[in-house]
C-alpha cells in the first residue's frame, strides 16, 4: 500500500525501513500533519501519524478527499484524533496499543531519582570544579509513600519498580490491577493518593475525566514539598496551577516528559530560536524542575515494536479492510 508518514524523523526512517522490507511504499515527510499539509498525502491509502499531528475534522476531511482510508497511529494514545469525524469521512484509525511499557516506566523512575538526588545539578557543578554538597540533599526512597495514578501496562511496571525501592505504594485507577495488588499496592481514591504520597507519578491516559486532574485543588491536597512526575499525557496537568504550586513550595520537585502545549515545541530543534511560550519558559526557571522532550518511549526496543505493530496494522487493513488494532469510537 502507499503510505505517507508525517512528522518523520531520521530514527523513524531507520526503524520503519528495517521492519518494512519493501512490502509497502512509504514516503517519509518531516512536516507535521495539519489541515494545510494534508494535501501532501494525496494518493496515499494510508497516513501514518504521531502524537503531535493534527487529526481534527478539517485534516481528516482533507485526507479523505485525497484518497486516504486508514490513519495508522504510531502511538498508543489517540486523544488527538476526532474519531467521529474519521467515521464520517470513512477513515479507519489504528494504533500501537503497547510498544515498550518498560521504557516509559523506567524513564519515570529516572526522573524521580534525578530530581531526588539532583544528579543533573551535580553533573554541572563537578564540570565547573564545584564539589560542594550544599543544595544537593536528597531522601531515601525506601520507606516513602509513592502514589501511581493509572495502573495499566506502564503504571503496573512503575508500581513494581517503586516496590523494589522499598516504597509503600498507593494506586488510583477505575479498574484496579490484580498484579499491583499482588505487589502490595493499596488502591485509594485519587484525593487520598495526593494527600498521602511523598511522590506522585502520573501514568493515566487523557480523558475528559483526567484532563487537568492536577489542578489548584488537588495540588492543595499534597504534602508540602511532595514530588510530582508526569510521563502520561500533558493535559493531565494544569501547568499554570503547577507553577503556583512550585512558587508556594507545595510542589517540592516536578518532572515532566509531556507538556499540555508541547505540539509546537517537542521533537524539534529550537535551540536557535527565542522561546515564545511564556508558561514553558517560566517552568524552566525553577531549579527543582526537570523536563525532557517526550522521550520516555525512546528506546531501540520501543522503536522496533512501534514499526512492526504499525506495519502489521497496515498489512491487516490491506488483507481484510480492518487494522489489527483499531481505535473504535465510543458510543455517544
Amino acid at each position: 500500500m502507499q503510505v505517507t508518514m508525517f512528522s518523520a524523523k531520521p530514527y523513524d526512517r531507520r526503524s520503519f525501513a528495517a521492519a518494512n522490507r519493501d512490502r509497502h511504499r512509504i514516503d517519509f515527510l518531516e512536516p507535521r500533519l495539519t489541515p494545510e499539509t494534508a494535501t501532501l498525502a494525496r494518493g496515499a491509502e494510508v497516513v501514518c501519524a504521531f502524537v503531535n499531528d493534527d487529526l481534527g475534522a478539517d485534516t481528516l476531511r482533507g485526507l479523505a478527499a485525497g484518497g486516504t482510508r486508514l490513519v495508522a497511529l504510531r502511538s498508543a494514545g489517540f486523544n488527538h484524533v476526532d474519531l467521529a469525524a474519521a467515521t464520517a469521512a470513512g477513515i479507519a484509525v489504528a494504533r500501537v496499543p503497547a510498544y515498550s511499557p518498560h521504557a516509559v516506566a523506567e524513564h519515570a523512575l529516572a526522573l524521580i531519582l534525578t530530581l531526588n538526588r539532583k544528579t543533573h545539578r551535580a553533573w554541572n557543578r563537578v564540570r565547573d570544579g564545584n564539589f560542594a554538597l550544599d543544595g544537593l540533599l536528597g531522601f531515601d526512597m525506601h520507606g516513602k509513600v509513592a502514589g501511581v495514578v493509572g495502573t495499566g501496562l506502564i503504571g503496573s511496571i512503575v508500581v513494581r519498580l517503586l516496590t523494589g525501592f522499598g516504597c509503600t505504594v498507593l494506586a488510583s485507577d477505575p479498574f484496579p490491577n490484580s498484579d499491583c495488588v499482588a505487589l502490595g499496592a493499596r488502591y485509594v481514591e485519587t484525593d487520598a493518593l495526593f494527600a498521602e504520597s511523598d511522590i506522585v507519578a502520573l501514568q493515566c491516559p487523557l480523558t475528559p475525566e483526567t484532563r487537568h486532574l492536577v489542578n489548584d485543588r488537588t495540588i492543595g491536597l499534597m504534602k508540602p514539598g511532595a514530588m510530582l512526575v508526569n510521563t502520561g499525557r500533558g493535559e493531565v496537568v494544569d501547568t499554570r496551577a503547577v507553577i503556583r504550586g512550585l512558587k508556594s513550595g507545595r510542589i517540592g520537585a516536578l518532572g515532566l516528559d509531556v507538556y499540555e502545549e508541547e505540539g509546537d515545541l517537542f521533537f524539534e530543534d529550537l535551540s536557535g530560536e527565542v522561546m515564545t511560550d511564556d508558561v514553558f519558559a517560566r517552568l524552566l526557571t525553577f531549579p527543582n524542575v526537570l523536563i525532557t522532550g517526550h522521550q520516555a518511549f525512546f528506546t531501540a526496543e520501543a522503536l522496533q515494536a512501534i514499526a512492526e505493530t504499525t506495519l502489521a496494522n497496515i498489512d491487516a487493513f490491506a488483507a481484510t479492510g480492518a487494522p489489527l488494532h483499531p481505535v473504535l469510537r465510543r458510543p455517544a
